[in-house]
């Protein structure tokens, strides 16, 4: 059974933001790895049809999928790489109170992927609200 990994993205306030970012400071071209200090114990599960999903200023707005979870280096120095699907996928915006690191995140917990960009780009505050009501 899958399961999903959950994440802060902090110094990016949008998922534009982010692939700005991307473009502007990794190799766009190269597989597009997330660094962590702590390999996740359940990286097979991770592998299986997970996704990263992140939160962007106390929402979750997308996610993409793992493809591999690989640990660098060896004792104290050891670091985890996720390499991830170069595409995020956007999702309904669900709230999610901060924290540190990552968590895991359960297939039932998971927010729905948005089907297309109905919305347009809608601002994250106004998404967060109508999805509180129910509207969205």
């Amino acid at each position: 059974m899958a399961l999903h990994m959950i994440k802060l993205c902090v110094g990016a306030a949008t998922v534009e933001e982010l692939l700005d970012w991307r473009r502007t400071h990794e190799d766009a071209a190269g597989p597009w790895i997330m660094r962590t200090r702590q390999t996740p114990k359940r990286a097979a599960e991770l592998v299986a049809g997970g996704s990263l999903y992140r939160v962007f200023k106390g929402v979750i707005l997308c996610r993409q999928a793992i493809l591999a979870v690989n640990t660098v280096g060896e004792g104290i120095t050891a670091r985890c790489e996720v390499t991830l699907d170069p595409t995020p996928v956007r999702v309904a915006p669900t709230p999610r109170r901060a924290f540190q690191g990552w968590r895991y995140l359960e297939l039932k917990d998971a927010p729905e992927d948005l089907p297309f960009e109905a919305f347009g780009d809608i601002p994250t505050e106004l998404a967060r609200q109508l999805r509180e009501v129910g509207a969205w």
